[in-house]
């Protein structure tokens, strides 16, 4: 299990950029290849991804990536070269604008070559990004592709495009002349697809960070429906990102007392147990041992 409250997206092209990315309080940081680096950059964002991974201090930050689009030029050596390279300091390959199961397996057995020929025996996990409607049609077999796949990610940048949203003014953000959050049908759908296969579900950026009521509004809403995370796009999200995905201390107590009275009410061969006034039974504490499962994870 992995913490991915905030996934802090960084250019690989831009080593001040990454240096900063490093020293934040982002859970995962991964450096792009794809649409943060102009097509004349991207060979040479490599060399630097490469040099990051191998010579900088991660602290205890899980290390990512995104490679290219599977339909461009650069996706293969994007793979190739940085796993060859610089792989036993790699944790997550974030694969973009997967439409199909078989996309994820593309990447999966590519990383499998690299390992058998290199000997190595950790491997590398997989997050992908559904931001295609068709993607979106297929998620429930995207999301069971392979065992290294441990997220799918929401991107609603691409995925207006696909579906042709008439946008608003923040990619991520709610629509004035949509009722309701027009984002819930593939939020719901992918985080669903992700509980059923026993993955993360992470929501995707809020392209306005200078507006952090709305990306914390946003973060509430993925919150609330099961996503464990958001990406940011800019460190001002990071802590609002830590603080919603994150439950609090008082949660937590009280998360922790009621398990223990449900705990004492088993052994004494009781079904349910009164707490504070409230009813505490097998579906309590399921939902009660995912406020513990999270604290647990990060240390409180």
């Amino acid at each position: 299990m992995r913490l991915r409250r905030c996934e802090l997206s960084t250019p690989g092209s831009n080593e001040r950029m990454i240096e900063k990315a490093l020293a934040s309080n982002a859970d995962v940081v991964f450096l792009d290849l794809e649409d943060a680096v102009a097509p004349n950059q991207k060979v040479e964002a490599r060399g630097k991804v490469i040099r990051a991974l191998k010579e900088l201090d991660w602290g205890r930050k899980t290390r990512a990536i995104r490679m290219n689009n599977l339909e461009t030029e650069y996706a293969y050596q994007d793979v190739i070269e940085v796993v060859e390279q610089a792989g036993d300091f790699l944790d997550i390959i974030i694969i973009p604008k997967v439409k199909t199961a078989r996309d994820v397996l593309w990447v999966d057995t590519l990383l499998t070559q690299i390992e058998m020929r290199l000997k190595r025996t950790r491997k590398i996990a997989l997050e992908c990004l559904i931001e295609e409607v068709e993607a979106l049609i297929n998620v429930e077999e995207i999301a069971r592709a392979t065992p290294r796949l441990e997220a799918i990610i929401f991107g609603p940048g691409d995925f207006s495009a696909s579906q042709g949203v008439r946008m608003g003014k923040t990619i991520g953000g709610s629509i004035t002349t949509y009722p309701g959050d027009i984002w819930h049908y593939a939020r719901s759908k992918i985080v669903v697809a992700a509980r059923a296969a026993g993955i993360d579900a992470i929501d995707g950026p809020y392209a306005d960070f200078r507006n952090p009521d709305g990306y914390r509004e946003e973060a509430l809403r993925s919150a609330t429906m099961g996503f464990v995370g958001k990406w940011a796009i800019h460190p001002s999200q990071i802590d609002i990102a830590n603080e919603m995905f994150s439950p609090s201390q008082e949660e937590v107590d009280r998360a922790r007392q009621l398990a223990a009275a449900y705990a004492k009410a088993e052994a004494e061969g009781l079904g349910a147990v009164t707490f504070d006034g409230v009813m505490i039974d097998a579906a309590s504490v399921r939902i009660i041992r995912n406020v513990i499962e999270k604290a647990n994870l990060i240390g409180m």
